[in-house]
């Protein structure tokens, strides 16, 4: 498939059958403080920049159809297929169809993508800690397999997000997640109680048997590159994207 090199991303080594990526605040047209390359429409951005920074994207993949939602830190999932809403409510979506480019919108939140190329299965969830602690990533294989994908042939990339170094929270609160989410609870880099949303959705993955996963290691708190809602309050959202390839390309 060709694919274009004019938008900096973060590419996520997806098997062959796949594209993924994560994009960065590079890029764009957004004026600050959503610089540059804000894909969210409901930050405070003019909206018909936002589509032009969408455009953008959608050119780097080569497709024309990016597939978004209306996200509400739950466990939904839904199926993007062509008779989708134009954005459904959930918080991670599955597609057996290539050419079809799932996007989910973050800024601390884990973006998480998962492949079966074997099976044609592709799917992208928005993971931050109340999704992760109302199980969406065990939805969203869940709903992989629904339509035919193997966990043991599934490939996940879980992309940047707030380390946990970083996500300073209350102590009752990390003792919570990490009831539902185990190997979550973490410390600050100064010591006191945080959630490691990348730790805990590894050892949910690895719980659900799936065949690879792999983990970015950049922190969107310490990264003056991507987009961060604890850092800037007011900021843009930065995506992760997957896509299974067409056959004919």
């Amino acid at each position: 498939m060709t694919v274009s090199s004019t938008l900096p991303v973060l590419d996520a080594r997806l098997p062959a059958g796949a594209t993924g990526l994560f994009t960065t605040r590079d890029g764009g047209g957004s004026a600050a403080p959503w610089n540059e390359l804000n894909l969210a429409v409901h930050v405070g951005d003019d909206p018909v920049q936002v589509s032009a920074n969408r455009e953008l994207l959608a050119a780097r993949l080569g497709t024309a159809r990016l597939a978004a939602l209306n996200q509400v830190h739950g466990r939904d999932v839904t199926i993007v297929d062509a008779d989708s809403p134009a954005i459904p409510t959930a918080d991670a979506m599955v597609t057996t169809e290539a050419g079809v480019a799932l996007m989910v919108l973050v800024a601390d939140c884990l973006p998480v993508l998962l492949v079966d190329v074997r099976h044609g299965v592709a799917a992208a969830a928005h993971a931050g800690r109340p999704g992760l602690a109302a199980g969406v990533l065990q939805a969203t294989v869940e709903a992989m397999t629904d339509v035919g994908a193997s966990a043991r042939d599934t490939v996940a990339v879980i992309g940047p997000g707030i380390c946990g170094g970083c996500y300073e929270v209350p102590a009752d609160l990390r003792d919570e997640v990490e009831l539902t989410v185990p190997g979550s609870a973490a410390t600050t880099r100064w010591g006191t109680p945080s959630v490691d949303l990348a730790a805990g959705a590894l050892g949910i993955l690895e719980r659900l048997g799936l065949g690879q996963i792999r983990r970015t290691d950049s922190c969107t708190f310490e990264d003056p590159q991507l987009f961060s809602y604890r850092r800037d309050r007011v900021t843009g959202r930065f995506a992760g994207v997957v896509m299974l390839t067409p056959s004919d390309e």
